[in-house]
């Protein structure tokens, strides 16, 4: 097989043009058609069915193209390795969680991981979906749940509870609840139980909506809950992990939360000495010290 061949045809079926891949090549539109053409002929298949808007691939193109890109992923995982051989901290780091925990959390503390490591260059991807840190969609996860893959690394973090907040405008004009009952009074936000998010979250916003609730906002994300809890428009149902860094909301009815949602960073096993994912893990594991003695000197649980 022509390796050659195979990284054009690579770039040709991501590109899904051949001008594209040429100008991602540096090759002429016709020297990329000619590889094509050449690796159609040696496999005796057509790879790809030409249409006026590009190219799409064939049933064999695809096959081809799930084989080439899983090589490019070992490649870039064997290219990270020998990079990570060296003593420095340096290159790119690809980091996915939640909207919320990557927003909210993360990434205020951030700053403090560049001072100790200036030349990395972090890719957050912050997304509910779960990628697959196997085939490489990521290099490292912090997950609100423990991962299944029996081929991870996995360290729990910490446990979260979802909770009701407000801002103390709010609960100065409309008053504090002392019951749930006392919720028919105000305006609930917060995710919309139908979208992407932990179960104990979802379970949690379902009950605290049975309480006939006066008026609903939804949002997709805690970001948005939040905003609006800190713009006074309701008590919003939040993580409580976002005390720390806005300790101008105020908590309603504390004997109120979901069950504990077990936070997880994870890695592959072939990534085990990575130099730049255990800088990220020592920086993550002494952020969560430091959150955690915070929380314990202010007695916030």
């Amino acid at each position: 097989m022509d390796w050659d061949k195979l990284r054009i045809f690579h770039a040709v079926a991501d590109a899904g043009s051949l001008t594209h891949a040429g100008e991602a090549l540096n090759l002429s539109q016709s020297a990329v058609s000619r590889q094509i053409r050449g690796l159609e002929e040696s496999l005796n298949a057509t790879l790809f069915h030409r249409h006026a808007r590009g190219l799409i691939l064939t049933e064999q193109g695809e096959l081809l193209f799930d084989a080439t890109r899983a090589m490019v992923q070992r490649l870039d995982a064997a290219v990270a390795r020998i990079r990570d051989s060296k003593e420095e901290v340096f290159g790119e780091l690809r980091v996915t969680t939640t909207t919320g925990f990557g927003s909210l959390w993360l990434a205020p503390r951030l700053p403090k991981l560049y001072e100790q490591h200036p030349e990395l260059k972090i890719d957050l991807m912050l997304e509910e979906r779960v990628l697959d840190l196997p085939m490489r969609e990521a290099d490292v996860a912090i997950r609100l749940k423990e991962p299944s893959q029996a081929d991870l690394i996995r360290k729990r973090l910490m446990g979260v509870n979802m909770r009701l907040y407000a801002s103390p405008s709010y609960l100065d004009t409309y008053g504090r609840p002392e019951t749930l009952a006392d919720l028919s009074n105000h305006r609930i936000i917060c995710q919309n139980t139908n979208s992407a998010q932990v179960s104990a979250g979802a379970t949690f916003t379902q009950d605290i909506l049975t309480n006939n609730v006066a008026s609903l906002l939804t949002v997709n994300n805690y970001f948005g809950v939040l905003q609006a809890v800190l713009n006074g428009l309701g008590i919003g149902i939040l993580p409580d992990y976002i005390l720390q860094d806005f300790p101008e909301v105020e908590r309603v009815l504390p004997e109120e939360e979901s069950r504990e949602i077990p936070v997880f960073l994870a890695y592959p096993e072939e990534l085990r000495h990575s130099k730049r994912i255990a800088a990220f893990r020592d920086f993550v594991t002494e952020e969560i010290m430091n959150h955690r003695k915070r929380a314990a000197e202010t007695g916030a649980d």
